[in-house]
């Protein structure tokens, strides 16, 4: 009877052992998947602009705009951070901050400088950390840059002067990073707005979302080990990473804005955060607009909302 219980219990025990060194081994894979920056099956490839898209004016002038280099060092790991600035054609003391997507960088962000640079801004358009041309192993999904912005924003104040009126903008996220900064506490009064278009809630309830929309996974086990692994190799956890805590602190001006069809971020996830922030704040639904589409989807109505918004805390 001993010798059957004890091949009983190194059997449970077997399978037991079996089961974690899958679970930590799936972890790790969609850890990869996740937080290092790499080529991603699931994203939709760069589309050809052509003569007859509604970016094509933005890209031309892109271009051949006047892209200085601009460098920052992180507020963690001393990685070297880079970035474009484009100063506006008439001198002024506007100055648009650009945050981009999910293995983007500053020059997929071009159709945001233009709009930003026909409404008479200069323009910064940094890389995140672990994307472009900055340094980096982990992708930070804002909250590991949030801190990084805030060092761009003081160094344009620093070379703008103090006088300076900053508007911060970023898509998915770079909508979150937006979102993730406004609540820091060290963010220079020359902040005068946010604009935040289509971040979600947390970086939690972003990756649970994807895992059962991409590879039909339950939340649990897969995103709370991913998680985990997270917090130990690149200093954060999902939960942690909220936008939805960090915009109940913020007091200042945001404009949030989403697409009716956005099936990556889901729309759904733009109301708890248009309810959460303390300040003044505008809500813009683009009807018919995919995931970081609504630009394209109706660029004049886009650009009016926000030279419309700005006007109001903006000189």
């Amino acid at each position: 009877m001993k010798k059957k219980t004890k091949r009983w219990l190194i059997t449970i025990g077997g399978i037991l052992t079996l089961v974690v060194v899958g679970i930590v081994g799936a972890g790790l894979y969609f850890f990869q998947v996740a937080v290092v920056p790499s080529p991603k099956a699931f994203l939709s490839k760069d589309q050809k602009i052509t003569k007859a898209s509604t970016l094509y004016p933005a890209q031309q002038w892109y271009q051949s705009a006047n892209k200085q280099h601009w460098y920052e060092t992180a507020t963690s790991d001393n990685l070297k951070l880079d970035a474009y600035y484009i100063p506006a054609v008439k001198h002024t003391k506007k100055t648009a901050v650009i945050a981009h997507g999910f293995m983007g960088n500053k020059d997929k962000m071009y159709q945001y400088a233009y709009m930003f640079h026909q409404l008479g801004y200069n323009v910064l358009l940094p890389d995140d950390r672990a994307h472009g041309e900055s340094q980096g192993k982990y992708i930070g999904y804002g909250w590991l840059d949030k801190g990084d912005y805030v060092k761009w924003i003081k160094q344009v104040i620093a070379k703008n002067g103090n006088d300076s009126q900053i508007v911060m903008f970023g898509t998915s996220m770079g909508g979150a990073t937006t979102m993730m900064v406004s609540g820091e506490s060290n963010v220079p009064k020359q902040v005068k707005a946010y604009i935040e278009d289509c971040g979600y809630t947390s970086v939690y309830d972003e990756i649970k979302y994807e895992a059962q929309e991409l590879y039909h996974l339950p939340e649990w086990p897969m995103v709370p080990v991913v998680s985990a692994i997270s917090k130990v190799k690149a200093g954060y956890s999902f939960g942690q990473a909220s936008a939805l805590k960090q915009v109940k602190k913020n007091h200042k001006p945001m404009l949030f804005i989403h697409g009716s069809d956005d099936h990556f971020v889901p729309t759904k996830m733009v109301y708890p955060l248009y309810h959460a922030t303390k300040g003044p704040k505008e809500l813009l639904i683009v009807k018919g607009a995919a995931h970081a589409k609504a630009y394209e989807t109706d660029p004049q109505l886009y650009t009016n909302t926000v030279r419309e918004f700005l006007a109001r805390y903006i000189d």
